[in-house]
């Protein structure tokens, strides 16, 4: 009987609950007698013919850790077609039987290039942004939401005693979710997304309308990828006039001291929100998706992403994800408006 060798990688940024989707894969291999080898550093692992065997002590000592113990990068094999010719001859000498990459919209989207390109690959969702096509699970966004949802409560006991407003930046470059779910989690005052342009005058007679009434503070979160039209009126600088470089949270809460007079801090939550240990559903889901994963390979099938879909588990065509973003749309986001207060 020849034995099924199957490789694993994990690209883009980091997310918490990538080590459970590893101990899945292990164990979900065990079952049949497979083999799972892990490339290292995501694709440039592959590009780099470098992985390791992964064995049982990996996936249990890992388990309950953040990040991903086989590295990440955020490479790109698809970037040209010198690249791609070289992790597909890569590949095919290692002598592996499927691929399996874990990551969010580029790793899922080179991913759908190297099938085509006749590398058999499985996916599975991974970002903290949960701005991947095609499913209803990311790895890390339930996680990532909930560290932002601890921030808001913690920030919103210090704006009520200093009586001032207070701007987290979040993560989100192109799209809003984790400050749209973490600040509803921990009751933020009002959010802005990058999907809907902000309108800064909105914004500022929303906190004077709470000052009036006696609700003398406010906690604003704001996606890092927002876009002030007037940004350049309300650069950040110091005391030598030279232009502060900082994030968008840094600007909105200027723009607010300036219009309003109120004392106003930006804080930018960072990474944290990437790291440390995955919540309960961040570890759950990702073994009920890799078990699902490794069925398709003992079945040789690839081209899929194993996702969720109607709150249970499926499959998609990889291209579903390519070059796609899942934005918030501007009917949900004007819902939830109704909770800003």
């Amino acid at each position: 009987m020849v034995i099924m060798r199957i490789a694993v990688l994990t690209g883009g940024g980091d997310a918490p609950g990538l080590n459970a989707y590893l101990k899945g894969l292990y164990l979900s291999c065990q079952k049949y007698g497979f083999e799972l080898y892990g490339y290292l550093d995501g694709w440039k692992g592959v590009l780099e013919n470098k992985y390791i065997k992964i064995d049982v002590n990996d996936v249990i000592r890992e388990f309950f850790e953040g990040g991903t113990f086989i590295g990440s990068s955020r490479t790109n094999p698809a970037k040209d077609e010198q690249t791609m010719n070289k992790a597909i001859e890569n590949f095919k000498s290692s002598g592996f039987d499927v691929l399996i990459a874990i990551g969010g919209e580029d790793t899922i989207g080179a991913s759908s290039k190297m099938h085509k390109a006749g590398i058999p690959v499985i996916g599975l969702p991974k970002t903290i942004d949960y701005d991947l096509e095609g499913t209803e699970f990311t790895v890390g966004f339930n996680t990532a939401i909930n560290i932002v949802m601890d921030a808001v409560e913690k920030l919103m006991s210090t704006a009520k005693s200093h009586k001032r407003v207070l701007v987290l930046e979040v993560m989100g470059r192109h799209a809003g979710w984790i400050a749209l779910y973490g600040g509803l989690a921990g009751g933020a005052n009002y959010i802005l997304i990058p999907e809907i342009q902000p309108d800064i005058n909105e914004l500022v007679d929303f906190i004077k309308q709470r000052y009036e009434r006696g609700d003398k503070y406010a906690v604003i979160v704001v996606a890092e990828g927002v876009k002030i039209s007037d940004a350049q009126k309300y650069e950040v600088v110091d005391e030598y006039g030279h232009v502060k470089l900082g994030g968008v949270g840094e600007l909105v809460a200027k723009i607010i001291e300036d219009k309003t007079k109120i004392t106003t801090r930006a804080v930018n939550l960072g990474h944290i929100q990437r790291g440390g240990p995955a919540t309960s559903y961040d570890r759950i889901i990702p073994l009920m998706l890799s078990y699902k994963a490794i069925e398709l390979a003992k079945d040789k099938i690839s081209g899929k992403l194993v996702c969720i879909r109607n709150g249970k588990v499926d499959v998609v065509d990889l291209e579903v994800a390519e070059g796609k973003t899942k934005k918030v749309s501007p009917e949900l986001y004007n819902q939830m408006k109704t909770f800003f207060y």
